[in-house]
């Protein structure tokens, strides 16, 4: 499945950023995936990553982006390890492709569907291969190990590049990655509530969401 010329990655980077957060969504069975995305849409978030590493992965982004069809949202791909998983995610309608290293197939093969492409650098090497190579965004991971000064860091050298830190991100730090710089953050345990959904309450995982989004509106509007 081709993307839609209505949704080309220019249009899902300004979702992206307008939404702040991309919710890592990992290990969420099938049965609870539209529920759980539909709770963190509610709780503010409308950029969906629904990792590729597991079973039914295609399936799930399938589910997610047919039944929540709302323009705002954004379903994309992450934990994307080779171009054929690129290539499937993709034709199963993701509209952003995350990965946790630097891999020229996977960028190629985004580009030409026309999908946003975001590896995962964590060195100027690996920055520039990944622009280089005609990465959209690049995801730095895992954000915990280098902390948000990392971001300028990686901005000095290379200009006014876009970074989305991911992994360690929370509600008490994501201040300090917007401070630095941050186009966005990416945040799994620190957003979605497993708890919530273990016990299938999606008030609760929507609450929770919530209280994320306000701390990075809060962090935007400093």
């Amino acid at each position: 499945m081709e993307v839609s010329p209505m949704t080309n990655k220019r249009t899902v980077e300004e979702r992206i950023v307008e939404s702040g957060v991309i919710a890592v969504m990992r290990g969420i069975s099938a049965e609870r995936i539209v529920p759980v995305a539909r709770a963190l849409h509610e709780g503010g978030v409308d950029a969906l990553e629904i990792t590729a590493d597991e079973p039914h992965a295609r399936d799930k982004i399938a589910a997610v982006d047919r039944e929540l069809a709302d323009p705002d949202v954004v379903v994309g791909a992450g934990t994307v390890l080779d171009a054929a998983t690129a290539e499937s995610v993709i034709d199963a309608g993701a509209t952003f492709v995350v990965s946790p290293h630097v891999d020229r197939e996977i960028i190629r093969t985004c580009n030409r569907h026309n999908v946003l492409a975001s590896p995962g650098v964590m060195t100027p090497t690996e920055a520039v291969t990944a622009l280089e190579a005609g990465a959209d965004i690049l995801k730095m991971f895992p954000a915990a190990t280098v902390g948000p000064d990392h971001i300028g860091a990686l901005k000095g050298p290379l200009g006014n590049v876009e970074i989305i830190p991911t992994g360690g991100v929370a509600a008490d730090n994501v201040a300090d990655y917007f401070e630095a710089g941050a186009l966005a953050v990416g945040a799994g345990s620190a957003l979605i509530d497993y708890d919530a959904i273990a016990d299938d309450d999606m008030d609760g995982v929507r609450e929770h969401a919530e209280s994320f989004v306000e701390a990075v509106e809060d962090a935007r509007s400093e």
